[in-house]
């Protein structure tokens, strides 16, 4: 995209869009903030800085997005299994993104940051080569999401842990050599700390 940040290496984008919305009790995906859905808001948040985003929905489900810009790159691929689980939808996307950084996250977080997606993915290409992946940290909490990835080793851990049965999105970080963000480094750039909230009930709106 033409409007990403200055000097930030060329990175893809990962939506995960295959989830039931069982808490919050219809399709919190179509769900407004401010006249926007949530998934085109964390669209929108992804693509900010990364060349393409790869949004994956459950087999069968079709969606649609506002066109925020006509430069914006935007694919759908499916699960290979309905609600699978977050890791089989972040395998999914990682078999088809053209680059080798990739910005993960949630069609449920409609407040991404870029600037902390800029340094999620900068300090993952500065690091030693052994270091998989870089999350955010906040209150003694790891969280999985946002993340960024590198795309070869993530997906070599993501294939053989989906063969293996599991299914949770934080066995990849458990088994991918992570660096880790202390709210040092990234509160300042997010101050209400958005870039890590996620809809799961009505009342998080």
């Amino acid at each position: 995209m033409s409007d990403r940040p200055g000097g930030l290496p060329p990175v893809s984008g990962i939506v995960l869009a295959g989830g039931r919305s069982s808490r919050f009790g219809s399709d919190k995906l179509t769900a407004t903030i401010g006249g926007t859905t949530l998934l085109d808001r964390a669209v929108n948040g992804v693509a900010a800085v990364a060349a393409e985003v790869v949004v994956v929905l459950a087999p069968g489900v079709e969606r649609t997005l506002a066109r925020t810009g006509d430069d914006r790159q935007v694919r759908f691929v499916a699960d290979p299994e309905a609600f699978g689980g977050p890791l089989v939808g972040v395998l999914a996307g990682l078999e088809v993104v053209e680059q080798p950084l990739v910005i993960v996250a949630g069609g449920d977080m409609p407040d991404l940051n870029p600037d902390v997606l800029s340094l999620l993915v900068r300090s993952l290409a500065t690091a030693d080569a052994s270091i998989g992946a870089v999350a955010l940290r906040s209150r003694a909490t790891t969280s999985p999401l946002p993340a960024a990835v590198r795309t070869g080793a993530a997906t070599d851990v993501a294939r053989r842990l989906v063969a293996d049965g599991e299914r949770r999105l934080r066995s990849l970080f458990d088994h991918l050599p992570t660096r880790v963000l202390e709210e040092s480094e990234w509160r300042a750039l997010d101050p209400d700390g958005g870039s890590l909230r996620d809809v799961d009930v009505p009342s998080d709106l």
